[in-house]
């Protein structure tokens, strides 16, 4: 099949016709990927933030038609819609019948690049090819576990929808599900990039009273505004602890999300919560950073909360299909959170894009 090939981390990837994948097993199902978002845990890997096993084909944010299905697949059928998950339920392990099925052990590909048998179902010339991100979609075809398709709508543009797969999940279920944040509570978003847009949205759909929006990049603070931020601010130039003390009477701000993928801004983040107040880590730091909070016993004594979040601590059979509902109502803004659309040929201009601060969210048409 075709599909995008990332060879070595800060070199180009290249476009290949010779990947090969195989055929649904049992329980599984292949997808024919139409449209994949470019996330920033791929561009970890392009970039060498995150550590590359091998061959990867990099992709995690898509959706796409069923091509085929595998033995005992019964709820999906071949030419439906869906919109990929990198968290596919298995609905038996210890985190699944604990309602955490953002965790369950399926989920563990996100890390590992593997299908849950720690198969990868790609290769070339007899070569391992890991998945990125557990899913690999910047290829024509995805054979993933078929509870990792989520079906939806034929009336619902695929390449508008495949923002929910990651971004969307992500952020808005960080909010919702992670911090299950209370209407009218005040809170600070780090970083506007696919992710930091979707908290805000999030925030939104809340009720949040106060909603602050931070990142460098005007542009990017300009369309905040638009998705619900109620104030935003430059960390480079103003003064964002000075910001958030007067907003929030001087006692800090109910939850603080970090969604750029930086130590330093975890921190800040902890900083500028009040008493009891949840620091929320959305993004991923590179590997060696490592997190420092000063004065535990203070930490300790204030009843600080920090907290990790994968996938916005989503069941994705649930959460798909809630934020679609959202979208539908006219609470969500799916088409706002695209800025650029290329062809998979100009896949390393994407990334490019990406790394660069260009836009939030970037398309892929595969």
């Amino acid at each position: 099949m075709r599909a995008a090939l990332l060879e070595e981390a800060r070199k180009p990837l290249k476009v290949r016709n010779d990947i090969e994948i195989i055929d649904p097993r049992a329980g599984e199902v292949r997808v024919n990927v139409k449209y994949c978002g470019l996330c920033n845990s791929d561009l970890g890997f392009v970039t060498g933030k995150a550590p590359l096993m091998g061959l990867q084909v990099p992709g995690h944010e898509a959706s796409g038609v069923v091509e085929s299905l595998g033995p005992g697949v019964t709820h999906l059928e071949v030419g439906d819609h869906v919109v990929l998950t990198p968290a596919p339920p298995c609905g038996q392990c210890y985190y699944c019948q604990r309602d955490q099925q953002n965790l369950c052990t399926n989920a563990m590909g996100i890390l590992t690049g593997t299908l849950p048998d720690g198969s990868t179902g790609l290769s070339l010339n007899g070569e391992q090819v890991f998945r990125g991100c557990g899913i690999g979609a910047l290829a024509e075809y995805v054979t993933l576990p078929a509870t990792g398709a989520i079906k939806i709508d034929k009336d619902i543009p695929l390449d508008v929808a495949c923002v929910i797969g990651c971004a969307l999940q992500t952020g808005v279920g960080a909010v919702l599900n992670t911090a299950e944040m209370e209407a009218g509570a005040t809170c600070v978003v780090l970083g506007l990039g696919g992710i930091g847009m979707a908290a805000i949205q999030g925030a939104r759909i809340a009720g949040a009273s106060v909603i602050i929006a931070s990142d460098p990049v005007a542009e990017r603070r300009d369309k905040a505004i638009g998705f619900g931020a109620t104030h935003v601010v430059d960390p480079v130039n103003e003064d964002i602890n000075a910001l958030v003390m007067t907003l929030t009477a001087a006692i800090g701000v109910d939850y603080a999300f970090e969604a750029a993928g930086k130590a330093a801004l975890i921190e800040q983040g902890i900083q500028m919560t009040r008493m009891g107040g949840t620091t929320v880590i959305v993004g991923s730091p590179a590997i060696e950073e490592n997190l420092t909070i000063p004065n535990v016993v203070l930490f300790q004594a204030l009843e600080k909360k920090l907290c990790g979040c994968l996938l916005g601590s989503s069941n994705s059979l649930f959460e798909i299909p809630r934020l679609l509902r959202l979208w539908r109502q006219g609470l969500l803004d799916m088409e706002g959170m695209i800025t650029g659309r290329r062809p998979l040929e100009e896949i390393n201009e994407g990334f490019k894009d990406l790394e660069e601060s260009r836009g939030i969210r970037t398309v892929i048409e595969i």
